[in-house]
This record gives structure tokens, sequence and C-alpha cells, in this order.
């Protein structure tokens, strides 16, 4: 049974379409993947599947009484509230029938009251508590915070005084807790450590409702999924099977579909010489002329354009002093220090270092300190001579009208618009979205912009706080690519194994630091 079906869909931003006719249907328990690069329009359709964007043409159809979850990285907190507060809010409807079962015990002291029609109400919503294992809630409550490492930030404490990327997994753990029949999920992995990954893979795994999930985390995203909708050319194709199974089938359309386009442009052209030389002559002109019609009547193959790749290259400033930052009992955080014990670290010249860990435990914060751009509540970092840093920052403000043009010219005002044009193409962005407002480009484009920034600027050290988030496959591929050939040093957070081993000098296990 279909429990949600979208159907003629058409969207777009400006002039720049994102989906064209597109249809859609979710069946009970399936286990869907929403895969395409950066800018096809994932998350636009999670955001209009859930009513957040309305869209050009075109219906988004639920069935009745179906309940849907969405991860919703933005969404706002409400102060004075702890975590424990939040995630009891999954449960709002049960604690609206316990509300209902004592009141119906207040009327029963009514003189007249029918007693046998409020003790079978009470009866029913009584079962629906307790099928619902209501009596156990905070025991649940505890397992989800546990697993996801919520717990670890104090389950007492105001929700407003978490960083973004914890109040991102509180908003997943209030999302599993109310176990929806139908979770959507965008790029749930970008806060969470390998722990915490690996037991919402068993989550997902053995969730008996359906899902939507987009990640770039190809390993997990396999591991969960058992169909595929590809998003691409403002099309959405679907594919059984898990993501590795749709790449081979999605590989052998595509060589089919070139190896017809060759067959067709030699017969095209075989036609067209035959026309072209036999046209003016008498005898042969009616067998021109049919083949000329066989030539309108054709219907031609389209091969549709390559995607721009990204080509990241950062360029290496002076070379620095031996080291680069020291650090001396140091103990970082911000009304408190996050560090069990102080820190001794030392990082040297032409070291690549991933450092890795829970989230919130004060990874970000480290290389913030380290930088200066926040001041250790006690020791000292000593920085090198001639460092020429540049900072990929994890969380940065929305709403930036700028467009990507605007953005880089500002920033380096003596290259021309062809140049920043090319700088910003080489970065994988199009002439679209080199001319769209920053604010309305997907999370993994931004990054793109950012980098191009980066990479513009000449540097001798990298610090790089979870540089593979939001970046779709060829982006993180080339992202790879690049830090194994820069010359300079390299100390970069990162969640995504897959990423940093086999190439990085050593990796800072920041569970063990702190």
């Amino acid at each position: 049974m279909s429990i949600l079906e979208v159907k003629n869909l058409s969207h777009g931003f400006g002039d720049r379409a994102i989906f064209e006719n597109v249809s859609f249907r979710l069946l009970k328990g399936e286990h869907i993947g929403l895969v395409g690069a950066n800018g096809e329009g994932k998350s636009t359709f999670m955001s209009i599947v859930t009513g957040k964007l309305q869209p050009d043409e075109g219906k988004v159809e639920w069935s009745r009484y179906v309940t849907a979850g969405y991860l919703d990285q933005h969404a706002v907190l409400e102060a004075g509230m702890t975590v424990r507060d939040v995630l009891r809010t999954a449960f709002d409807e049960l604690f609206k029938t316990e509300a209902r079962i004592n009141e119906i015990y207040m009327a029963m002291a009514d003189e007249g009251a029918d007693m046998d029609a409020l003790m079978e109400e009470v009866g029913e919503l009584q079962d629906r508590l307790e099928s619902r294992d209501f009596y156990t809630l905070d025991a649940k409550i505890d397992e989800v915070a546990r697993a996801l490492g919520v717990m670890d930030y104090g389950m007492d404490k105001d929700v407003t005084e978490l960083s973004g990327g914890q109040r991102t997994k509180v908003l997943l753990a209030k999302l599993l807790l109310e176990k929806p029949d139908i979770l959507l999920l965008d790029e749930p992995t970008n806060y969470l450590d390998a722990g915490h990954i690996d037991w919402l893979k068993r989550y997902l795994q053995n969730y008996e409702n359906a899902f939507v999930l987009i990640s770039h985390d190809i390993p997990f995203l396999n591991d969960v999924i058992n169909i595929v909708y590809h998003v691409e050319n403002q099309l959405l194709t679907r594919y059984s099977g898990n993501y590795y199974q749709f790449q081979e089938v999605h590989a052998m359309k595509r060589a089919q579909l070139e190896a017809a386009y060759e067959r067709q442009q030699k017969e095209i052209a075989d036609l067209q010489d035959f026309v072209n030389r036999n046209k003016a002559r008498v005898a042969t002109r009616n067998m021109a002329m049919s083949r000329q019609k066989k030539l309108d009547k054709m219907d031609l193959i389209e091969l549709q354009a390559e995607k721009p790749k990204p080509s990241f290259d950062f360029k290496m400033a002076r070379t620095p002093s031996r080291f680069i930052f020291q650090t001396k009992d140091l103990e970082i955080g911000y009304d408190r220090a996050l560090t069990k014990a102080p820190l001794n670290l030392t990082f040297e010249r032409n070291q690549k270092i991933a450092i890795i860990g829970a989230n919130g435990i004060g990874k970000s914060t480290l290389l913030k300190s380290l930088l200066g751009i926040i001041p250790p509540i006690a020791g000292e970092v000593e920085r090198g001579e001639y460092l020429e840093l540049g900072y990929f920052e994890q969380e940065v403000a929305g709403g930036n009208r700028q467009t990507p043009l605007e953005a880089v010219w500002d920033a380096f005002p003596a290259l021309n618009q062809a140049e920043v044009r090319a700088a910003l193409a080489r970065c994988g962005l199009t002439s679209k979205h080199i001319e769209s407002q920053i604010q309305v480009l997907s999370g993994g484009e931004q990054a793109k912009v950012r980098f191009c920034l980066l990479m513009n600027r000449e540097n001798n050290v990298l610090v790089l706080d979870e540089p593979t988030n939001h970046l779709d496959v060829d982006a993180k591929g080339e992202l790879k690519r690049a830090l194994q050939a820069y010359k300079g040093s390299i100390l970069m957070v990162c969640h995504e194994p897959d990423f940093y081993e086999g190439w990085v000098d050593a990796v800072w296990d920041f569970n063990e630091m702190s």
C-alpha cells in the first residue's frame, strides 16, 4: 500500500529548474536511499513532501492517519527545556492520553455519570498506553540517549546551551523515539561518531516502518536501504536493491544508452551522406527522399551533459617553522573545561593528522583554541612562525544573500570576473550556482564555495573541521586526492574512516585525550 505519493512534481528557484514532472511512491516498510550529486534537489524534495516548500506544480498525497518524522537540522529548541524535556515530547500523544484518563476518573465522581461507558473508555486508553510501553518511557529515553551519545551532555542541561551538532543529535533521538510510520532523514550521520553510526545502522536495519534517507556516507547508506531513488537532471528514477547494486545497474544503463547513441549517430551520418549525394540525381531522388523522411521521423537519443566535477588544488605558501602548534597544560572550553586532563600536544610541519572522537566532547573547540579564535580555560598554545593558516569551519551562519561570484570577488578583488567564474567552476559549480544566492544553494554547493575561498589563498597549514559533511561522492573523492597531494600540514576533524585512513600520519582519538 502506498503511504506517500508524489504526482507530476515540478519545482525550481528563479530560472533554475530542480524537478520536471517527477513522480514518486513510497510503500509501507520500504527503506529508501535518495541519492544524487550536490545540488540535484534531494533536500528540496524532502522540504516539499514535508510541506515546508510548496511545489510549482504537482501534488503530494499522504495516506490518512500516517505519521511522519523529519530530521530538521534547523529546528529551534525552546529555552528553558532540558534535554530530557525535549525527548519526552516524543510521547506527547501518550501524555494526552494519560491526561484524558485522569479526566475520566474525575468525571466518575459526578452524579449521574455513565460508569459503564467511562470504564470502557478508560480500558481502551489504558490498553493504548500499555501497548506503547508508556510506563517504561524514561528507560526507553535513556536507552536511545545513551546509544547516540546524548546522555553525555547531561539530561538536565538546557538545550539552548548545546552546539548545533549536539542539538541535531537530540532532535534525532527524539525522532527515533517517536517511531513514526515514515522517517525522513537528511544527512543524519553528519554529527555522529563511528560508534553512534554503527548503532543507528543497526536501528535502521531493523526499523519495521518506512524511511527515506539522504546520506553521502556510502557504506552506511548501502547497509540500510533496499530501494534507491536517483535524482539526476530534474528526474527521479527508481532502482531496487542497495546502493552498490544501483551503481552497477546505473552504469550498465548509461553504457547501453551511450552505445545506442553512437549507433544512431552513425546511422544518421550514413543516411545524411546518402541524401546529400543522391538528392540531385533523378535516378536516385526517390531513395534520397525516403531516407530524408526516415531522418525526419527519427526519435533522437540525447545524452545528458556531464555534470561539472570539482578539481581541488590547495596553494602552498612559504615553509613554516618546524613546530606548527605546541600546547602546554591546555584546558579548553567555554564556561568550564571540556577536557578531564590538560593537553600537551605537538603538531609539526608536514604532518597530516585526523582528530576523531564522540560528538560534543570538544574537537571543534580544540581547533578554535589552537587557532586563537577562543581563549583557553587554562594553559597555553605556542604557535610557530611564518604560519599561513587555512581554516574550514564546520558550522557557518545561514542567510547569506551574496552570490558565490560576489563572495569570491569580495575576497579577491584583484581577480577579474572571468577568473572568479573559472575558480568557482573548478570547484564543481555551474553558472546557475554561481549566480544564485548562497543561502538557496545545497549544503554541498555551499561547501564548494568555501573551498574555493580556501584554494585561492596560499596556505602552509590547513585546519579542517568535518570537511566531508554534505559533499557528494565525486567531491569527496577529489578532496581526498587533493589533501593527499598537498605539501603542507593538515589538522582535520573527521568522522569518516574511509576518508582519512591510509594517508594521514597519525590519528588523535579525542575520547582518550579528554
